[in-house]
């Protein structure tokens, strides 16, 4: 397998009715450094074609500044004999933080990894969107893989602060995390197929945070 990465850009977008968004107050509670103490997370539940059980996990960074969706057996794939079901691969986590007392936590950036093999004319995406129990779900926001391609691909975001969507303070609300995987065979005549994981192990996506302090 190729080394060379082939760079995109993704991003997250949130409806702003009903959403916590840190306001200039806010943002100047946004500490640097993440709490001292320890973070679990768990993974309270996982759905879709893309995520099988047993086929993708959750865990904490040791720094507590970041998790990761790690994923075994997610591929969509498109062509000549390829059912249509296999054009569109998605899964949805469900995932509760337990964070140190005092503090709250929002998504700053998003790291996604995988491999793509996509004929010349091969039409293929990435959606997702991020939103935490019981508030108005983000909208979807498509992030284009360009054909064509045979090697790894990374897609980094970075949000900024003011559009950063803080867990309510003292409240354990879960966070979904919904992504999809598409493959559309456009003029291609072969196989092509896109994956968030790959031909060497499984492939991590990493969910940065921005730490705050509750009042």
């Amino acid at each position: 397998m190729k080394t060379l990465l082939t760079r995109g850009c993704v991003a997250l977008a949130f409806l702003a009715s009903s959403l916590v968004i840190a306001s200039p107050a806010a943002a100047r509670s946004i500490v640097t450094d993440p709490p001292d103490d320890h973070i679990a997370i768990e993974l309270v539940a996982m759905a879709g074609s893309g995520c099988a059980p047993g086929t993708a996990d959750v865990a904490v960074s040791p720094d507590n500044t970041a998790f990761t969706a790690i994923y075994s057996n997610y591929l969509a794939q498109a062509g000549p004999s390829v059912p249509v079901t296999e054009n569109r691969k998605n899964c949805q986590l469900n995932v509760l933080v337990h964070v140190p007392f005092g503090f709250t936590f929002a998504i700053a950036k998003v790291d996604y990894r995988g491999y793509g093999f996509l004929q010349r004319g091969a039409v293929a995406q990435q959606r997702a969107n991020y939103y935490f129990q019981g508030m108005t779900q983000g909208s979807y926001v498509n992030h284009p893989i360009t054909a064509p391609l045979d090697d790894n691909w990374i897609a980094t975001d970075d949000v900024p602060i003011a559009a950063q969507v803080f867990r309510p303070c003292g409240e354990l609300r879960n966070l979904n995390i919904n992504t999809e995987l598409r493959v559309a065979k456009g003029t291609s005549t072969d196989v092509s197929y896109l994956t968030m994981d790959s031909t060497d192990g499984s492939i991590e996506t990493v969910y940065h945070f921005s730490w705050r302090r509750c009042p």
